[in-house]
């Protein structure tokens, strides 16, 4: 459903935050997610194969909600922690991401994570990697009323922020994100190196498609040098509810290229 003038984004002002969503964006964590549930599968079901792909068809979900969706018994969640939590170790920062926040931090924006994960669970994980004092904010699943794709999880992260959903993106490699981002009146940024199929991805429609974590940089320059584009005077889309398009080269070679207009 298409919202009218009323709910399009003012994508012209300075932006003062990100939010992040966690696995797949700022941590490589899919090895250890699917051994997690195909361990879960077979300790609480036992029978069979575990449907790992059809889980892996799910990220940025919270686990609960995917369990009903696949029909599995909701007491697979407590050994999917459990596995999840012993396998930790293995999940690494994507290339480049510490570097990133290091640098928007330095430029002053505000950081959250807003995840699928419980919240406990990405504050365990991102105080182990050594990231969480990069980020000012975490918002897990269980912290709010409705998890993605609903926009609570997003509203309660510009909440904590202080800032509004225009002066804010998403970043996120799922269409849960996106959707989730959208409905908030946020900014919907796709990262192409995530967990999500890249059609899949690009079909959801997001705004603004990256590369790689740098490309981020471009959107959230310094405080008082212009717009979002870091190009003094570039404009927002004439409908609001897009960035105006950068230069022709496209993803994943090249710098941020926004999606088409329509």
């Amino acid at each position: 459903m298409t919202g009218g003038a009323g709910d399009r984004r003012d994508t012209s002002g300075q932006v003062r935050a990100v939010v992040f969503d966690l696995d797949g964006v700022l941590v490589d964590s899919l090895g250890v997610a699917r051994e997690a549930f195909a361990l879960a599968y077979a300790e609480v079901v036992g029978d069979g194969v575990a449907p790992v792909e059809e889980y892996c068809r799910h990220p940025g979900r919270y686990l609960p909600e995917v369990l009903e969706l696949l029909g599995l018994p909701a007491a697979m969640a407590g050994p999917f922690v459990r596995e999840s939590n012993r396998l930790a170790y293995r999940v690494t920062p994507v290339d480049g991401v510490v570097e990133l926040l290091g640098v928007l931090r330095g430029r002053g924006l505000g950081l959250a994570v807003a995840t699928g994960r419980s919240g406990t669970r990405a504050r365990d994980l991102l105080g182990g990697l050594g990231m969480l004092p990069l980020v000012d904010h975490v918002v897990g699943a269980d912290e709010v009323p409705r998890p993605k794709p609903a926009p609570d999880i997003v509203r309660r992260a510009l909440e904590l922020l202080g800032v509004c959903p225009g002066e804010a993106v998403l970043l996120g490699d799922a269409p849960a994100d996106l959707v989730s981002a959208r409905a908030a009146g946020v900014v919907a940024v796709a990262a192409l190196w995530g967990e999500s199929d890249r059609e899949v991805l690009l079909a959801a429609g997001p705004d603004v498609v990256l590369a790689r974590p740098a490309d981020l940089l471009p959107l959230c320059p310094p405080p008082g040098s212009g717009s979002p584009s870091g190009r003094p005077g570039a404009a927002a889309d004439t409908r609001g509810d897009r960035w105006a398009p950068l230069s022709g080269r496209s993803a994943p070679d090249g710098p941020p290229v926004r999606q088409p207009m329509g």
